[in-house]
């Protein structure tokens, strides 16, 4: 006998257009700044959500200034109202507890908590539901991709090749749950010379467009590093509001165009 397709069960969130998967294989590579950033470029030209699905280390309240913010329950759908900053609908376990809390679950909670922010959240009608999920490839990858059917995914990196190790890791994972990959973005690529507007490597060049070329995958963008995109997360106004015309913000619209054409 067959065994069971753990994925036969995904159910689509009514109004929801496309869910967009937002990864990394480690930490560190700037993974919830590209989700928020992103979910900013695509909201200017569509309606847009943004899930911070990293239950233990939750960031989008922060990097949008909604600190504080609690969310209420419509009466009429009996649904979490989410939180809205700059056109963007927001949810968090940040938003229900607080920010110094600490979130001690396992596994079944974690299932149950992804489940809810599915389903008990008023997410109306949007084109894109964009995802911030923890580092690795663990629970609550997995519950998303059984849950939902996930539009594709984009995995973010540096360009070393310690971070491509764990790259190879998420792609593997994506293609198992068989989320279609939309592509890599290349986080922190290079930093401008200020002296000269040269190009500079801030971190060793590793084998990431080879290794991408080798499997098909596409090169979604390369965002510059540049203190000032961490600066605006701090202050809860993302780079492509705080600063539309820096060369950050408009490879973040770049890359919402390309996610454009691939999911219309």
């Amino acid at each position: 006998m067959a065994a069971p397709n753990p994925f036969e069960k995904q159910t689509a969130i009514p109004g929801v257009k496309h869910i967009i998967a937002v990864s990394s294989g480690k930490g560190g590579v700037g993974k919830s700044t590209v989700a928020t950033n992103l979910a900013m470029a695509l909201g200017k030209k569509s309606r847009v959500g943004l899930l911070d699905a990293d239950i233990y280390g939750p960031s989008v309240p922060r990097m949008l200034g909604t600190i504080g913010q609690k969310p209420h329950i419509n009466p009429e759908t009996n649904q979490l109202e989410p939180i809205t900053r700059y056109g963007i609908k927001l949810m968090s376990i940040g938003y229900l507890i607080e920010e110094n809390a600490a979130v001690v679950w396992r596994g079944p909670m974690l299932f149950k908590a992804m489940d809810q922010f599915l389903r008990d959240v008023n997410w109306g009608e949007l084109d894109y539901l964009v995802v911030d999920l923890p580092p690795g490839t663990g629970d609550i990858q997995l519950t998303l991709a059984q849950k939902v059917p996930v539009a594709g995914a984009v995995v973010v990196s540096t360009p070393q090749n310690v971070a491509l190790l764990d790259v190879k890791k998420a792609v593997d994972m994506f293609e198992r749950v068989a989320v279609p990959l939309l592509g890599m973005v290349e986080n922190m690529a290079y930093m401008i010379n200020p002296a000269n507007g040269e190009k500079m490597q801030l971190f060793p060049k590793g084998e990431m467009d080879s290794y991408a070329d080798a499997k098909g995958i596409r090169k979604l963008g390369e965002v510059p590093f540049n203190p000032s995109v961490g600066m605006a997360c701090e202050a809860g106004i993302p780079i492509v509001e705080a600063n539309a015309n820096g060369a950050e913000a408009k490879e973040f619209m770049k890359i919402a165009d390309k996610i454009r054409e691939i999911l219309p």
